[in-house]
């Protein structure tokens, strides 16, 4: 094959020498290299390909991949051999809430940009906008990122949007990485105990190494904690962005609905009415990081506007299309605190009814289970407790628990195990000024019952049981 063949829609390469010969193979160690073989030097965990490119020419490689920023003087790479210089722009989103949806707004943008974007995430990895495998992890481990960031390479993406946690900068799973764009959501108390962060302090460094990565930042001016990286990284280049406080992109005019949030922002030198399908205040944050994202790439208002109001996040704030017009959301809320945010966002602008449908995984912290409860008596109008993944537990005494909980209200409620029924009941008692919220599962297609993982997919039972009611 044709190296110039090869490279064809990989935007942003430099190349060094003759790019009209002819490859015999790919390899990424060194050892396998044969004669005619082109080198991908990859810079991983433990070990940087930089350093095997002498032993990759010695066993016959006549061209090398590099990474940009490498010392091409120290590699010390004879004239005859083909240098391709290529790197992937990364974009790395921490912070407490909104990662998820705010990664999956900047695919989008980039995306309706025209340009070739890979996804790492809590629900899934993308490339090209293919969804190549489902994620256990937020971030995961470093070899198998670097892996990744190859696949991604090899298929000619050009930009990388990935959720980073806190838990993977601490562990160093991306170490070695160079981010051109790194982006706080906000903060606030999780993922505390023996097996991930000591303390909140702990948690919040952790976050802050991103901006040790990266000279180029954005940040929430609205969040007391990501407010404070301007005056504590005061050499980088930040941006900020808000709805209450002063900031470089600012929110005006907002309108919330049970179906869309609007709002009025100011995108390179003119204001501009901008709308996304994803209700709630949050949205508004999340679409304004995405923004700064975009302006920083020079994307035109229109196509910021167009993919805002057209990107859909699979089991965040989701709103299922449905033939009965009924306002009904999944959302992945399984925490205290994320079950509360959910309940108090539609909470504050449905005109009707707040339905929750929820329940609490099993083999998982018990202590939440009857705080949850309470959550959802207090805020919500009707609350359904029902399964969510039991695992190896009595589907039935996890609802004792949570009810427990919705007994210390004056919260109406009933209970129905079986989650399928429960979502029935709840879609034939609303009506089209009601929300209901099914929460817990989110993205995930299955329902786990003692070590098995059954098909299970909201959107799907949702559209099922409204036809069967047609």
């Amino acid at each position: 094959m044709e190296l110039k063949k090869l490279l064809v829609g990989i935007k942003g390469i430099k190349a060094k020498g003759n790019i009209d010969i002819d490859i015999k193979g790919i390899e990424k160690n060194s050892k396998e290299v044969k004669e005619g073989f082109l080198f991908v030097a990859i810079k991983g965990f433990s070990t940087d390909g930089h350093q095997f490119v002498e032993n990759a020419i010695e066993n016959g490689a006549i061209a090398v991949m590099v990474q940009e920023g490498c010392d091409l003087n120290k590699l010390n790479i004879p004239e005859n051999i083909t240098i391709i210089m290529v790197q992937l722009k990364l974009i790395g989103v921490t912070g407490t809430k909104g990662k998820t949806t705010t990664t999956f707004m900047i695919k989008e943008i980039l995306e309706k940009a025209g340009k070739k974007v890979g996804l790492i995430g809590t629900i899934a990895t993308y490339i090209n906008g293919e969804r190549i495998k489902d994620n256990d992890r937020t971030t995961p481990e470093s070899l198998e990122l670097q892996k990744t960031f190859k696949q991604m390479l090899d298929s000619g993406v050009e930009v990388v949007v990935m959720e980073v946690s806190s838990q993977s900068l601490k562990l160093h799973r991306v170490e070695g990485c160079q981010f051109d764009i790194v982006l706080f959501t906000n903060f606030s108390e999780d993922h505390i105990s023996e097996k991930e962060h000591s303390d909140m302090q702990d948690y919040f460094n952790s976050k802050l190494k991103l901006f040790e990565m990266c000279k180029t930042g954005i940040v929430n001016a609205d969040d007391l904690y990501s407010a404070k990286i301007p005056r504590l990284f005061p050499d980088n280049n930040i941006v900020t962005y808000g709805i209450d406080n002063f900031a470089n992109v600012i929110a005006k005019d907002v309108t919330i609905t049970n179906s869309y949030v609007d709002f009025k922002v100011k995108i390179t030198d003119r204001n501009e009415r901008v709308k996304t399908g994803i209700p709630g205040r949050f949205s508004v944050y999340n679409s304004l990081a995405a923004i700064c994202v975009a302006q920083k790439f020079g994307i035109s208002p229109e196509i910021i506007k167009q993919a805002l109001e057209e990107v859909r996040v699979p089991g965040r704030s989701e709103l299922v299309d449905n033939n009965k017009e009924l306002a009904i959301m999944i959302d992945y809320a399984h925490s205290p605190e994320s079950l509360q945010n959910i309940l108090q966002a539609t909470k504050s602008y449905t005109r009707g009814r707040v339905i929750s449908v929820f329940g609490c995984g099993g083999d998982r912290d018990t202590g939440k289970r009857s705080i949850m409860g309470e959550i959802s008596g207090k805020i919500a109008d009707y609350t359904i407790i029902t399964s969510d993944n039991p695992r190896t537990e009595d589907p039935k005494k996890i609802v004792e628990q949570i009810e427990s909980g919705i007994k210390k209200t004056k919260g109406k409620y009933e209970v129905i195990i079986d989650r399928v029924k429960a979502i029935e009941r709840a879609i034939k008692m609303a009506n089209k000024k009601d929300i209901i919220v099914l929460a817990g599962k989110g993205h995930e297609p299955y329902q786990e019952i003692n070590g098995v993982k059954y098909p299970f997919d909201e959107r799907i039972i949702v559209r099922d049981i409204i036809k069967e009611m047609k």
